[in-house]
């Protein structure tokens, strides 16, 4: 497996594809597909068939996995885009923003 620089809880932006420039909370990291679920972004319909849990059935919609590779995190500090690193802080390895040199 790949170490990914985005995580779950991160605000990230979306470079490219169909939804580029849409911004949402990533809800779930899916680290063997390097895919991950945005809050309200790349929604898609989904038909469920009538069950106990939801006796009408029906057209539900809900979000898709993307490719980590279309999103960037955003920096909290300057509000923009930006690559993460890594810093070493006493004995722990943390993400730092490359623009304003913030632990993420």
């Amino acid at each position: 497996m790949t170490k990914l620089k985005i995580k779950s809880g991160d605000v990230v932006k979306v470079i490219a594809g169909d939804h580029k420039g849409s911004e949402g909370k990533v809800l779930r990291v899916i680290r063997d597909k390097n895919k991950a679920i945005v809050e309200g972004v790349n929604m898609v319909s989904k038909h469920t068939k009538p069950s106990a849990k939801n006796p009408q059935g029906g057209i539900v919609k809900k979000e898709a996995p993307m490719h980590i590779s279309n999103l960037s995190l955003i920096d909290p500090k300057t509000n923009s885009i930006t690559k993460v690193g890594y810093k070493i802080e006493g004995d722990k390895k943390v993400r730092i923003s490359k623009k304003s040199n913030q632990v993420l």
